[in-house]
């Protein structure tokens, strides 16, 4: 099996649509402070249930430059994309990580997370930020084992979306020492 992680060509389309963002949801992150920090425990979810994350491909950076994106490749296929940019606060950020759910498990999020990583520091950045959700624990655990440090949550952000939802957006950092 060939893994090739490469940067969108200027002639190409960022878009993955047929990619799906479904997936079960079995836990859930429970927030705590303790010695003013965020912490978390993770606690399992009865039932179980499926969600799925409807993506935009809008830029939202607002420094003026187009997000960079890069692909993951399995075998020559189309296997996951990352979007990163530059934020308002000169931080990297990453817009989306989506791998497509038929290459899961092959360590492909970790492998984009890294490019876009690598990408912020080739563009001299502070470090990078990201949002998730508390209900995406493997997303969570794979940030917290890169060196994201989880540094704040909004409990409302996604009212105006779905009013009854109870899912915390979850911001987490990775800031470069050097």
């Amino acid at each position: 099996m060939q893994i090739n992680i490469r940067e969108k060509a200027p002639q190409e389309s960022a878009q993955t649509e047929f990619f799906s963002r479904k997936s079960m949801v079995k836990s859930r992150l429970v927030l705590g402070i303790e010695n003013e920090k965020l912490i978390y425990t993770i606690a399992d979810v009865n039932p179980p249930y499926e969600r799925e994350v409807h993506i935009e491909d809008t830029d939202y950076g607002f420094s003026g430059a187009p997000p960079t994106v890069f692909f993951a490749e399995v075998d020559g296929k189309l296997a996951g994309r990352i979007r990163v940019l530059t934020w308002w606060n000169q931080f990297g950020y990453i817009e989306d990580l989506v791998v497509n759910p038929d290459f899961r498990g092959l360590s492909l999020g970790r492998k984009l997370l890294e490019r876009g990583i690598q990408w912020a520091r080739e563009n001299k950045l502070p470090g990078v930020m990201l949002e998730t959700q508390d209900d995406n624990v493997p997303a969570c655990t794979l940030y917290a084992s890169c060196g994201f440090v989880l540094s704040g949550f909004d409990r409302n952000v996604y009212k105006a979306i779905n009013p009854s939802t109870r899912e915390t957006a979850l911001y987490w950092y990775l800031i470069f020492n050097s």
